[in-house]
């Protein structure tokens, strides 16, 4: 527990948070679940997928009972779709790194503006064992300013992909898991 009074968890067991991560997906994108890329049923299916890939983890910030918060990751290979789906040439190397893709993170209202997306971030890849993390973002996002705020902690742009056709184009960006400041 921190004075703030968040506990961040770990996990590696997608079971005993299933119905936590569908519930603060539920809240987060509520505005979005018309549309088919977006909806519950989707996710369900993006979460079992990524949960059952090597290395999968989450942290989750609770604020007492309460679930303010999470994001996950999984390992990829050199060869996993995630780097084949990139619409342009990787920088050089690239691949070649032990990479650790964050696929999700979700902040509920109520704690956004406080730092804990950037409390859950660290402490997920504090004791990764990859040398790289990358994600993907909506650079639409909030007008740009997600994208932004990946940027302020340390990603850059490397190229674009579409996982879905009825999804959006998203930035991939990557950086160190433990960047020298």
């Amino acid at each position: 527990m921190t004075s703030d009074g968040i506990e961040l968890r770990h996990t590696t067991d997608i079971e005993c948070v299933w119905d936590t991560l569908i519930d603060v997906y539920s809240e987060v994108r509520a505005a979005q679940l018309h549309q088919p890329h977006y909806s519950v049923e989707r996710y369900g299916e993006r979460l079992a997928r990524h949960a059952a890939e090597p290395g999968w983890e989450a942290v989750i910030g609770y604020d007492g009972d309460e679930p303010a918060g999470y994001a996950y990751v999984n390992t990829i290979e050199s060869g996993d779709r995630w780097w084949h789906r990139m619409a342009t040439p990787l920088p050089k190397g690239t691949t070649s790194s032990p990479t650790v893709a964050l696929k999700e993170i979700m902040l509920r209202t109520p704690w956004r503006g406080t730092g804990l997306a950037r409390r859950i971030h660290d402490e997920l890849l504090a004791h990764r064992p990859e040398e790289q993390v990358t994600l993907l973002v909506n650079p639409q996002s909030g007008g740009g300013k997600v994208k932004a705020l990946y940027e302020r902690w340390g990603y850059r742009g490397i190229s674009t992909q579409q996982p879905s056709s009825d999804g959006p184009v998203l930035t991939a960006m990557l950086r160190t898991v433990r960047p020298h400041n």
